[in-house]
């Protein structure tokens, strides 16, 4: 048996990603609705599997990439994980992000074309995901955006380095820099997508611009709206028709051209990324914007501000620089803002010998 030889889809017993093999086209699903589709440490293992099997294929023309049910297409990394997981122990997240490099590479390196099937909204690594991706149709409900800079982390895992080549340096910053969502005629417009498929209906007709009114209530179910992603499916199948109908060869060499400017900005900086940030998971951005949303409350971002300005203040660090010393125990490297040893409990002084 050739080892390359295709392999049933059975086989990869899959938990959090859905694969199909059909017609020439793999099919590729982030299945976490319950998490909106944001995937998990597993999920890019699986995701990346994924794809490197139906880079093999020789059956596999072109593959659909996209996200489980109607509301989201992919929410980026889970926070939550992040928040358990990684703020504790900011060393696997250097590993984390290898197989999220692992993951976008796999799309970059398929010699197939990838089409982002975006059934919902495309946030943070979910934008960044239909970035890597060749080609793109977006439900009209569906929005684009990143969310790095309001959550204490940096999109440098595809967007800071395409989205300047893709929309232009101003609008690259403004959706990098105010985090505003880019509804779905307007991201065809600046051209993260390719094309727009009508998904609101009511009373069984398609509205062709809908309000985010009708947007809600479609989502919701109320007042004869609903979400039907019919349309989005023809327009994706049509893509991926014109698609096969090439030749694979000249297919995936036009591929690897194409992405020399990608290919470029990415290998420039996506290790320095995976250090970086690794590294800034023990700031108190991270610390703030990852428990404000495990917590469903606001960030507060004048408090990390504040911090900068004050005395003894640190927004590097979640409880001040470790500059302070016990004369009780000796314990060395204690934060700042401590008013008391966190090993004996003895009173500190601040630094410098003042009485606190």
């Amino acid at each position: 048996m050739r080892h390359f030889a295709s392999k049933p889809v059975n086989s990869f017993a899959f938990g959090e990603v859905r694969y199909e093999k059909a017609g020439g086209i793999g099919r590729i699903t982030i299945d976490r609705p319950q998490r909106y589709n944001a995937y998990s440490t597993v999920c890019l293992e699986e995701l990346a599997a994924a794809f490197r099997d139906a880079a093999f294929d020789d059956a596999v023309g072109a593959v659909v990439l996209t996200g489980s049910g109607d509301r989201a297409f992919c929410t980026g990394g889970d926070v939550k994980e992040y928040a358990d997981s990684y703020v504790s122990t900011p060393r696997d997240y250097w590993k984390y992000m290898a197989l999220f490099r692992a993951y976008i590479d796999s799309i970059l390196s398929c010699g197939k074309p990838v089409v982002a099937r975006i059934n919902g909204m495309a946030v943070g690594g979910g934008n960044e995901s239909v970035a890597a991706c060749d080609l793109a149709v977006a439900a009209e409900h569906a929005y684009l955006g990143q969310v790095g800079v309001r959550v204490g982390s940096v999109a440098c895992g595809g967007a800071t380095q395409w989205l300047p080549l893709t929309v232009g340096d101003k609008r690259a910053r403004e959706m990098l820099f105010t985090n505003r969502p880019i509804p779905a005629r307007l991201a065809l417009k600046w051209g993260l997508v390719n094309r727009v498929a009508p998904s609101v209906c009511r009373g069984g007709e398609f509205l062709e611009t809908p309000t985010p009114e009708e947007v809600k209530k479609a989502q919701k179910g109320e007042g004869g709206y609903r979400i039907d992603l019919s349309r989005l499916d023809a327009e994706v199948d049509d893509l991926c028709r014109e698609l096969l109908a090439t030749f694979p060869e000249c297919m995936r060499y036009t591929k690897q051209q194409t992405n020399f400017w990608k290919d470029f900005s990415w290998s420039l900086t996506v290790r320095h990324a995976q250090d970086w940030l690794a590294l800034h998971y023990t700031d108190a951005e991270p610390f703030e914007g990852m428990t404000a949303f495990s917590e469903k409350r606001p960030v507060d971002f004048a408090a990390v501000r504040r911090r900068a300005v004050e005395p003894a203040g640190s927004p590097e660090t979640p409880w001040g620089a470790h500059v302070l010393s016990c004369r009780g125990c000796g314990a060395k490297g204690l934060p700042a803002t401590f008013r008391h040893c966190g090993v004996c409990g003895a009173p500190l002084e601040a630094a410098g010998g003042e009485d606190r």
